[in-house]
């Protein structure tokens, strides 16, 4: 199903288990599940918000830790644990160091400038230059100018 509104009231009626895992990258992420949408779950169903790192997802979300993991409201179990992949710190490190290994390799190849004039995808990474915000969506959170990264590099 399409995480529209609709859709959304219509799950959260039957799930025993919603996770909200929106991403707008360099955004806070939108709201999309209100407390009102959460009345309607059964009691002692949980809520988890992977979005929590931007802001969360729900309008009752708010961050936890690993120590203290969870709260609830409206009945609902809320698990909203910053940096989640902290719980399993040697898998997630080498998960992350197999994704990211070979943009470090053409950086340290061709320059930081080099490597994303020649990859749109690395490009894409970067958010800041000599303190001009080349990320339009962080621009934007903060209310701050923007420059595309064509124009500084």
């Amino acid at each position: 199903m399409i995480a529209d509104s609709y859709n959304i009231r219509m799950a959260i009626n039957y799930a025993d288990l919603l996770i909200g895992a929106v991403l707008i990258p360099g955004a806070k992420a939108p709201v999309l599940i209100t407390r009102e949408m959460l009345k309607s779950m059964r009691r002692g169903a949980v809520f988890v918000d992977v979005s929590i790192d931007q802001g969360g997802c729900a309008e009752t979300s708010r961050p936890t830790t690993h120590s203290e993991p969870v709260y609830e409201v409206e009945g609902v179990l809320h698990y909203a644990v910053t940096n989640m992949p902290g719980a399993v710190p040697r898998t997630s490190t080498r998960a992350l160091t197999l994704n990211t290994l070979p943009y470090v390799l053409e950086i340290a190849n061709l320059g930081w400038q080099g490597a994303a004039k020649k990859n749109a995808a690395l490009a894409k990474g970067i958010n800041l230059v000599k303190g001009t915000i080349t990320h339009q969506a962080v621009a934007e959170a903060f209310n701050l100018p923007y420059a595309p990264l064509k124009e500084v590099l």
